[in-house]
């Protein structure tokens, strides 16, 4: 069975986000293993963003392996309909393993995004990471359904 993992800078925090994740990675047990990674979150200092964006980013960084593909969520990617999403996963677990990255609130340096293979947007809106980890894990859901032909995408 494919893995994938969503590193994630922070920790899901509200009761509701992590009983809404936990259904979604319940339905996702007959398709893949996901594992998640929480990373510590850098405390923020107006006058050192730069340092906990790179703290942060080094910890991702040290938590990517050679043998998988990376996808990063940013606002400046690419966005993709669940169908576009759908097939990208399709395509990339026929050989490797997905790492998905979600960042922090200073966002993610040019290393990682270097690292990526695939950067993708959900929205030009911003939202919390709790919430983008959400819809990731929903959105991996949705694609899987799409894939095996299932009703829950409409």
């Amino acid at each position: 069975m494919k893995k994938i993992r969503i590193i994630a800078v922070g920790k899901i925090k509200e009761p509701y986000l992590r009983d809404a994740i936990a259904e979604y990675k319940k339905r996702l047990g007959r398709f893949c293993d996901l594992l998640e990674i929480e990373l510590k979150e850098a405390r923020i200092d107006e006058h050192a963003v730069a340092v906990s964006q790179a703290k942060e980013s080094k910890d991702v960084l040290d938590h990517l392996s050679d043998y998988e593909i990376v996808i990063v969520l940013d606002r400046r990617g690419k966005e993709l309909s669940s169908e576009e999403f759908a097939v990208a996963i399709k395509k990339f677990h026929q050989e490797y393993d997905i790492a998905f990255v979600i960042g922090g609130s200073t966002g993610l340096s040019q290393n990682v995004l270097r690292r990526a293979n695939l950067v993708i947007s959900f929205s030009q809106l911003t939202f919390t990471h709790q919430m983008m980890r959400l819809f990731l894990i929903e959105q991996i859901y949705r694609a899987y359904t799409i894939m095996n032909n299932l009703p829950y995408h409409k």
